[in-house]
């Protein structure tokens, strides 16, 4: 591969453990942890971790120390970032688990999208006017919680590939939580941005003790949630969708407006779908088919921007933001249209990415001009089928943020994970005596119903999300993935363009400064582009605003086969850490780690 293989540069980096050294008394108590001097980038020839949280990444990292395989890594960050980054996933969310089978050489996705409950109905987010209910209020609501599917796919994922116990991989999440952790900046910001979402429920008593955020460096304890993880740990994850937490929880969402049953718990149903898969510049790669709509419409841009030789231009020059932000809009009107879930609604799929296709979305950019009017087009007429008509919906500025990580073990296997509980603090309730945030995914269906995303009983919500594994010639070499809403599918592809198309180095591939515009009316941008190029873009009439903003933040792994190397990068947008482990005879065999159970 192209400036992936610049790995070598990067110093070769062992694992430090520092999990259980934390002051174990009350949450005023100031930390002493320099998060600052976690390494973003690491290389190692052992395994390797990427995620936006350094403790967590030391959990996993600490699983495949111990022979633990990819996917028992992955279990243990997820449990691990439900407590250190409780504003972006957790057990009261869903989320995509991509992996790769060293042993069988298939690629699955474990599923665990919410639902919507079975007294869902297409118009409960508009008001008694029949007027779109506005974002900021129903994002909080109980009718924009939906059924939690985490637990779920975690158990799923363990029963497939897992190798080592539940309760081990369960356990330094409860120690995490039971003994705390000095607060982040990241979480920091995020409890102060949000301190009047968290005062209505018992997440005052967690996030706002004495009324008060808790700031950076104070020590925050979960004794709830740590009790929660106790439960699941002793009695499965049926402790959670059957009994007083499935009761609670419905409870608890039925209070704030909703009508979530514990049946609708109990009746929760995960997938293992097969990825979307497409090609650019001779790599194949495997991607998240609906009811995300984000592998689709990253294969469909990578197949438009694959005509232009992108990379004659400058890497920050006004021809490729131009040919980038005229790609996203043709691709995310025809997300608007056409995207959903596919048990309730046909999605045209073949069509969007059929190569004549492609080659007419493509033909409607001009490097000399915007195109003032990107609509949807036709899919259907390259595939047979119909869908509902598109109906308009209302601007939302309000975008989810989520968190996704990335784990390579040494037996060969990979895992690109997107997991959350959609915007920050997900709805702001927490489940009393239970210490967990409650998503509000439902919004992420369309308010204004009769499209192919309205609200149904047990639907899906179309998601972004987009967990990504580039392979060369059958074998995984680069892993992609990012939070950041409907942002999350440009900033994949930015990675990818970046790495592949511009031959850069992953962790400059992953800083570049990205840019994002789902219309002619929205666009945003990272700091870096420059003022210039901005001022050439707005006078083609592009609509560039005139602040820059943090768009995404990737965790990205590289993969060197020939030189027997892992190289983690963790995007410097949050605290994250990229940590590898150092090769080890111990557990070398079998290629799932099974000898090492």
């Amino acid at each position: 591969m192209k400036g992936l293989l610049n790995s070598t540069a990067v110093t070769m980096l062992s694992t430090v453990l520092v999990i259980g050294v934390f002051p174990a008394s009350g949450s005023a108590q100031k930390g002493y942890i320099n998060y600052q001097e976690y390494d973003q980038v690491a290389v190692a020839d052992g395994g390797m971790v990427a995620t936006a949280h350094p403790l967590a990444s030391e959990i996993g990292a600490a699983v495949l120390e111990k022979g633990g395989n990819a996917v028992d890594a992955a279990i243990a960050i997820q449990f691990a970032l439900n407590v250190t980054e409780p504003m972006m996933s957790g057990i009261g969310g869903g989320g995509f688990m991509m992996v790769y089978d060293a042993e069988t050489g298939e690629t699955q996705i474990v599923n665990s999208r919410e639902r919507a409950p079975a007294g869902a109905t297409p118009d409960m987010f508009l008001d008694e006017n029949g007027k779109p209910i506005p974002f900021g209020t129903r994002s909080m609501l109980g009718t924009a919680v939906g059924v939690p599917g985490t637990l779920k796919g975690l158990e799923e994922a363990h029963e497939r590939w897992g190798t080592l116990p539940m309760p081990r991989l369960i356990k330094p999440a409860i120690e995490l939580a039971q003994k705390g952790f000095p607060i982040d900046s990241v979480l920091a910001e995020a409890i102060a941005d949000n301190e009047e979402k968290l005062s209505r429920s018992a997440a005052a008593e967690v996030f706002l003790p004495n009324g008060e955020p808790l700031e950076e460096g104070e020590l925050l304890v979960q004794p709830d949630l740590a009790d929660t993880l106790k439960l699941i740990r002793a009695k499965g994850t049926d402790v959670f969708y059957e009994g007083p937490i499935a009761d609670a929880l419905a409870e608890t969402v039925q209070e704030f407006g909703g009508s979530m049953a514990a049946e609708d718990l109990a009746n929760y149903e995960l997938t293992v779908d097969e990825p979307v898969w497409g090609e650019y510049q001779g790599y194949e790669i495997a991607s998240m088919p609906p009811p995300s709509s984000g592998g689709v419409f990253l294969l469909q841009m990578l197949g438009i921007l694959d005509g232009f030789d992108l990379s004659q231009y400058n890497v920050r020059s006004w021809e490729k933001y131009h040919l980038l932000a005229e790609t996203m809009h043709l691709a995310y009107a025809d997300r608007a249209a056409y995207a959903g879930d596919p048990e309730f609604v046909d999605v045209p799929v073949e069509g969007l990415l059929h190569p004549d296709y492609i080659a007419k979305r493509r033909a409607l950019i001009s490097l000399d001009s915007v195109n003032t009017n990107p609509t949807a087009g036709d899919p259907w007429s390259f595939e047979s089928g119909s869908g509902p008509a598109p109906v308009a919906q209302p601007a939302n500025d309000q975008y989810g943020e989520t968190t996704h990580f990335t784990v390579a073990d040494r037996y060969g296997n990979v895992v690109s994970y997107t997991t959350t509980i959609e915007q920050v603090f997900g709805t702001g309730i927490m489940v009393p005596d239970y210490g967990f945030m409650l998503n509000n995914e439902l919004t992420d269906f369309d308010a204004v119903p009769g499209g192919a995303n309205e609200v149904q009983p047990n639907k899906r919500p179309l998601s972004s999300m987009t967990p990504t594994i580039v392979f060369d010639d059958g074998e995984p070499v680069l892993t992609v993935g990012s939070p950041g809403g409907p942002t999350i599918i440009t900033s994949v592809l930015q990675t990818i363009l970046h790495a592949i198309e511009y031959d850069m180095e992953l962790k400059a591939a992953v800083e570049e400064p990205r840019i994002y515009s789902n219309s002619i009316t929205s666009y945003r941008y990272e700091e870096g582009v420059p003022a210039e190029v901005l001022t050439v873009l707005k006078g083609m009439g592009h609509r560039f605003g005139s602040s820059p903003v943090v768009l995404g933040n990737v965790q990205s792994i590289l993969i060197d086969r020939e030189l027997g190397l892992f190289k983690g990068v963790a995007d410097s947008s949050r605290n994250g850490a990229a940590i590898g482990v150092e090769y080890s005879k111990k557990g070398k065999g079998h290629p799932n780690g099974k000898d090492d159970k």
